[in-house]
């Protein structure tokens, strides 16, 4: 008992050693005296979240409208400039080709479609060298670079040189425009040096990319019917499987599909799926093809009973109102069609000819050539002769023509909205890895088909390609403002088909040793993967059918790497963004997260503490916009508001809310500095405490570092490579979530292993109150860092 009583007594003595040491490094008492004095000029008050869920998706709607109508204006100058345009088969034209520009030969001449190009690093695109005066052309190896089409497609191209410029000048927010031709080459603005593989072959075909694909065809149902008879050993069935795996690559989220391999008997590659058809999500792409890899063939094709099977599974589709609910095709890979099949299509298909179908005979030998063709062109489909590997890619893209076909001649200009994705096409975008929230590192892109509007070739319905613009996510999140969210609290966008585009605990990447790289099934992971606790998907399916509303949940969500449970009661307010299918969502948690306070003091006042040494604001906030006028690009956030205070730079668009919650900040913190200084100067600093800081939800930071870098265990903390622990585009830090959670006033002291260098963080909240109400307050959450090291 003796001993109990003792082990109890030191730790109540610790206890309190402890608090007055953490109390007496931080300030916070002083911090908190100092709000305590400005209570009688402080307005708490509570975030509406269905004003502010309104405010923020027409935000969205503006921003991403402006894109849409870049691509419109894309879309009427190359349509205009076809139009105007005779096909000339002896032109020759020369065009900067991506690969060759700044590139010279062994005299130093410059190489044939190459030339000087002019490249500087620009800030607006990841400082990437590009050229904002001229766009340059990226072609495929396997396209022959001087074909007639090639080059007539390029020269009519060179109208949207002015047009991108022009965009660009309108909307400087945009990036990548482009166009990808039907023919194969892609025209993208700013012009840049693409780099090859370590092949020296450029394998980039935008006729592959969704944003393309998506805008040439519209939603299809797709059964792959393919002969795994005897006959298609070896080669043949190799070039068969490549044939699937590229038909399955030209279909996505709005598709759906089947994939059925016969000989004299039917086989579904995935038993599963019998008689029906599936979503062509990545997941189920990626399976298929990991099935079909695994087909080995045998016995004697009969055509007549899979083809039935292939009807009736469209038949049933379209009956009950599922599936695409738009066109329906048969994709049909053979090396030879023996059978009577014209009963079949009698029974099933004509006259009204509702399902395509497609033929690809395979193999060297043309015996069943005409048979394959009778199908396809009795069936409103389009026959191709495949006898290598090489022939496959071009061969299937034909089919999507067809599909484009209807479209076209009816000339229906559909904008197109594409999932997330991660480009890594393009150069340095690993090294944004690194850099930027994983979530928040994919982009959408916007696309429109282009036709042709000549009235000798309308009826043929020729699709000439498709213009584009990529969307960065972060640029859309970054007008949901964190500061207006709280601690807790985030935005985040969702396709109609339920999929994640942007959400704070989206992580697309892994690390394959030292490389972080793209999870495989990184742009279809569904929303009920996130918000795992809305169980019945309530959420979810409103979201998913574009309606606005609210929902509340209990969550427990976690932070620090999951290793620290929260329990939360969170509010949801969504709402749809119009002439898109994504809807958006908006949290904020019940309590402090949804409590705010308004101060307010002078210009002059404000702006003297602002500019103190010891204070920083949130670099990846938007203060004021800096991306609008390039000239305003050199400034850093903080730089730039404080310019803009001055009158220096009244053009800057600017959040006053935020700037009159940063100033504020600045003032009532502004003790705080001269308070740590006092403490460094007068008795000196004990071993062991080498950080006090402060944070406040305008974004604003105040750091006194008590220990120089050299004598520092935690080199690391607070510094810009210390996402964790900063106010990012997608969180606050750590330790300001972990002390909204705690008593205010009463320190919450955690440990942290960073890469074997071990400390202890020592946070409390500080609040303020008024008209009835307490809210966290700006200086909500600060801190002494306590570092224990060996030599302690």
């Amino acid at each position: 008992l003796l001993v109990c009583f003792r082990v109890q007594q030191w730790a109540s003595e610790f206890s309190v050693q402890l608090r007055d040491f953490t109390t007496k490094y931080s300030g916070s008492q002083l911090l908190q005296k100092k709000l305590k004095d400005v209570e009688s000029i402080v307005k708490i008050v509570e975030v509406d979240g269905n004003d502010l869920v309104k405010d923020y998706s027409d935000e969205i709607e503006r921003m991403l409208g402006s894109k849409m109508k870049s691509v419109k204006r894309l879309a009427e100058s190359a349509e205009d400039a076809d139009l105007y345009h005779d096909f000339n088969a002896s032109l020759t034209f020369e065009y900067y080709n991506s690969m060759m520009i700044n590139t010279v030969d062994e005299d130093g001449n410059n190489v044939e479609l190459g030339g000087d190009f002019p490249l500087e690093e620009n800030e607006h695109f990841n400082n990437m060298p590009v050229n904002t005066l001229q766009s340059d052309i990226q072609i495929p190896t396997n396209v022959y670079n001087k074909d007639p089409n090639i080059i007539n497609a390029i020269y009519n191209s060179e109208a949207l040189n002015d047009v991108f410029i022009s965009n660009f000048q309108k909307d400087p927010t945009l990036t990548w425009q482009f166009f990808g031709s039907s023919s194969g080459f892609f025209r993208i603005y700013p012009g840049i040096k693409w780099t090859p593989d370590a092949n020296g072959v450029a394998a980039f075909d935008c006729r592959n990319r969704n944003w393309y694909i998506q805008a040439a065809t519209s939603p299809k149902d797709i059964i792959i019917m393919v002969d795994i008879s005897g006959s298609m050993k070896g080669l043949k069935m190799t070039i068969a499987k490549h044939t699937i795996n590229t038909i399955l690559d030209t279909l996505g989220e709005n598709d759906f599909v089947n994939v059925i391999a016969y000989t004299d008997y039917v086989r579904y590659v995935e038993p599963c799926f019998r008689g029906t058809l599936v979503q062509a999500d990545l997941d189920n792409r990626e399976h298929f093809k990991l099935l079909v890899e695994a087909l080995h063939v045998k016995g004697e094709a009969k055509i007549k009973n899979a083809m039935k099977e292939s009807f009736k599974i469209l038949s049933e589709a379209r009956t009950n109102g599922q599936g695409s609910m738009c066109n329906q095709a048969i994709m049909l890979i053979t090396d030879g069609a023996m059978e009577d099949f014209q009963s079949i299509f009698e029974e099933f298909n004509w006259p009204e000819r509702r399902v395509r179908v497609f033929t690809y005979l395979i193999g060297r030998e043309m015996t069943f050539a005409q048979n394959a063709k009778w199908i396809a062109c009795n069936n409103k489909g389009y026959y191709t002769h495949i006898s290598t590997l090489a022939d496959v890619q071009e061969n299937v893209m034909e089919y999507l023509h067809v599909l484009s076909r209807p479209m076209v001649i009816n000339h229906n200009h559909d904008i197109i909205w594409t999932e997330a994705y991660m480009d890594t096409v393009l150069p340095k975008t690993k090294e944004l890895f690194y850099t930027k929230a994983q979530s928040l590192l994919l982009m959408t892109s916007v696309s429109m088909p282009v036709f042709s509007k000549k009235k000798e070739t309308l009826s043929h319905g020729i699709l000439l390609g498709v213009v584009g613009t990529d969307v960065p996510l972060m640029e859309v999140m970054k007008l949901a403002p964190r500061y207006m969210l709280g601690p807790h609290g985030y935005a985040f966008l969702i396709t109609n088909n339920g999929y994640i585009l942007a959400h704070p605990d989206l992580r697309p990447l892994y690390k394959d040793g030292k490389t972080l790289k793209p999870k495989p099934n990184y742009n279809s992971v569904d929303m009920a993967e996130v918000e795992w606790e809305d169980t019945d998907e309530t959420l979810r399916t409103a979201m998913v059918r574009g309606e606005t509303g609210s929902y509340r949940l209990s969550v427990r969500a976690s932070v620090d790497k999951g290793k620290r449970p929260l329990y939360l009661v969170n509010d949801y307010f969504y709402t749809n963004i119009d002439e898109t299918p994504f809807s958006f969502g908006m949290v904020l948690t019940r309590g402090h997260g949804s409590l705010m306070f308004i101060g307010n003091v002078s210009v002059e006042e404000g702006l003297h503490d602002l500019t103190s040494p010891d204070l920083s604001i949130a670099t990846e906030w938007t203060y004021c916009e800096t991306d609008i006028d390039p000239s305003h690009r050199k400034y850093s956030q903080l730089q730039a508001a404080i310019r803009y205070l001055l009158g220096k730079e009244p053009d800057l668009q600017c959040d006053e809310l935020l700037l009159q919650h940063t100033l504020f900040d600045a003032v009532v913190t502004a003790p705080m500095e001269a308070y740590w200084n006092a403490l460094m100067l007068s008795d000196g600093v004990e071993a062991g405490v080498e950080t006090a800081f402060l944070g406040t939800r305008s974004g604003l930071m105040r750091i006194i570092r008590y220990a120089g870098v050299e004598t520092r265990v935690a080199k690391r903390f607070l510094t810009e490579v210390d996402k964790d622990n900063l106010f990012t585009i997608d969180h606050f830090p750590l330790w300001y979530r972990l002390a909204v959670e705690n008593t205010p006033g009463s320190f919450y002291y955690y440990t942290v292993n960073d890469k074997g260098v071990k400390y202890v963080i020592a946070t409390t909240a500080v609040t303020v109150s008024s008209g009835g109400r307490t809210a966290v307050a700006g200086g909500e959450s600060h801190g002494s860092l306590l570092c224990f090291s060996s030599r302690s």
